[in-house]
Parts: C-alpha cells; structure tokens; sequence
C-alpha cells in the first residue's frame, strides 16, 4: 500500500508593531530536512534567501537545486520544505508576513482590485537567483537590514518597504509566472479549501463550501481532507479561527463578545468552548497573560506546530 502523505501547518506570530517575523543570522545556520520526509505549509507568505549551502527545494510537486544568492517567495497554504545536501549545512534567512493584512488598508473600498492583489500574491511559489530578480532582492535585503539594526523609525521604514515588496511580488506572478495548472497530487485540491477558510473564516462556512470550492464531493472531500491534515474540516476551520482570536485578543481591547463575532463564532460560548479544546483556556485567561500559553500552540494537534 502506498503510504499517505503527511501535510503539516506551522503557524508563526507576527510582531504587533512590526509587521513582519524575520529570521536572521546564525540561527538558521542548519542541516535543513533531517530526518523530515514530509511537506508543511505555514499562515503566511514566506521569503528566504539562500546566503550559503546546497539543497534542494520542494515546492509542492517541484522539485528545484539551490545554492547561494538564491531567493523564494512561498504563498501562504503552500506546501513545501528545505532539504540541505546531506551531511552540509546551509545559511538562510527568511521574512514571513501578512499580504492582506499590510493592504487592506491601502486598497479601501476598492475590494475588486484587493482580490486581484491577493490573487497574485498567493497564486504560485517563485524560486530563482537574485539576479534574476535584483529589484525584489534588494528590497528583501534591505528589509532584513533595517531588522537586524533596527535604528529609530525602523518599523516606519520597514512598513514601506513591504508595500513594495508586495507590489513586486504581485508584479513577477502578473509578467513571468506560469499559468496555474492544478496539481495532480491530492494536496492540491484540497489546497483551495485552505485558502477559501483563510478568507472566510470570519463568515458561516459549510463543509459543502469547501468541498465545492475544491470541486469534489463533500464525501469524497472529508476523506481526503482527514487523509492529509489529520483534522476534521470543521476541527480546522475552528483551530484557524481560534488563532485568529489570540491575534485580536493580543492586539485589541475588544471585548470577548467582539472577539468570537470578529472570527466567525456565534457566540461567546462557542468561543470559549473551542478556545478550550485548542489551548486548554479561556479566552480571558489568554488575555491576561498570553505569553504563558503560546507553547500550547505546539500542542494543538500532531500536524500543527509552531514555526521554527
């Protein structure tokens, strides 16, 4: 029997007032992918840079060499994984960060051209030297550089040169990337519910939603979706929005009642009840001092890790 393939989410925290996660220095001086034969996808979209080393890339059913001065932009959802040539290490650093979230702003009421934006932002992975992409290289580049340092108005600085990013990200995919041919592995069609639950987390989803936004039945779909996330659809859908919940309770004085609304529970107690079977807490005590429960993140499923 063909063994299932295993698919796991690493979900990372962004910095309130920063923006972007970024991954520096020495740290991530590492032997990537022992001991690791499966892909994982995480909540945001991914930037590395390649500083040194050999490996190989696998970008869902890609499979590409790297090596230094190489650079990736992975979508959100994607699955994907580092592998260095055995026995060697390889330097990388990395940005992770929230394309619809820095945007929404910028786009307004303008929700067709938004759409479009987050379109091209999470259509496809790219990988290619950083020559051949100077103009996004150097502003990833001096992105890191303003977060290594981090001199006075650092944050403001760094605010706009994602906005740039983004819009050369958005510019590669719309010029030079392939049109998008649906994978023929079975992630690939359950990829599209990933996506419509990152979107539309906060509104009533049905299964059959999802299930229809991958085109399949919605008995076929529960199947394959349990095969490879090792979730139930609805547990998912309720662990996202729970996440989302512990991003809102951080950052805002919401009230909890606002809260559930905001990420698509009913009621107070629908919140309480799932934030209980994720995090083992309420959402109160999670307020008070969520820096105490972050690492129960780690223990929310066996599939589900927190970033690095």
């Amino acid at each position: 029997m063909k063994k299932k393939e295993k698919v796991e989410l690493r979900y990372y925290d962004i910095p309130q007032k920063e923006g972007v996660l970024a991954l520096l220095g020495e740290n991530w001086v590492r032997s990537y992918g022992d001991g690791i034969d499966y892909l994982h996808f995480h909540n945001l979209l991914e930037i590395g840079v390649c500083r040194s080393g050999t490996g190989e890339l696998v970008l869902d059913s890609r499979i590409v060499p790297y090596g230094p001065d190489m650079i990736s932009v992975i979508p959100k959802n994607y699955p994907h994984t580092t592998n260095s040539t055995p026995g060697t290490e390889s330097a990388w650093e990395y940005l992770f960060l929230e394309p619809g979230m820095l945007m929404k702003e910028y786009y307004g009421e303008n929700e067709a051209a938004f759409r479009r934006f987050l379109e091209l932002t999470g259509r496809e992975a790219l990988f290619a030297g950083t020559r051949e992409y100077p103009q996004l290289a150097g502003i990833v580049d001096a992105i890191m550089d303003e977060m290594r340092v981090k001199k006075s108005f650092y944050v403001e600085k760094v605010r706009g040169l994602l906005t740039a990013l983004l819009f050369e990200i958005a510019r590669i995919t719309e010029m030079e990337a392939a049109p998008h041919v649906p994978d023929s592995r079975v992630f690939g069609q359950i990829s599209k519910a990933l996506r419509y639950v990152d979107r539309h987390y906060a509104e009533p989803v049905r299964i059959g939603d999802l299930a229809e936004a991958c085109s399949i039945s919605e008995t076929h779909f529960r199947r394959l979706f349990y095969e490879y996330i090792h979730m139930t659809p609805v547990e998912y859908l309720n662990m996202v929005r729970v996440l989302h919940a512990c991003e809102i309770l951080r950052s805002s004085n919401d009230t909890i009642a606002g809260v559930a609304v905001r990420c698509g529970f009913s009621t107070v107690s629908t919140l309480d009840r799932n934030f209980r079977q994720v995090l083992g807490v309420t959402p109160g005590q999670w307020k008070r001092d969520p820096k105490n429960y972050e690492s129960k993140l780690l223990e929310v499923n066996v599939s589900v890790r927190k970033g690095w």
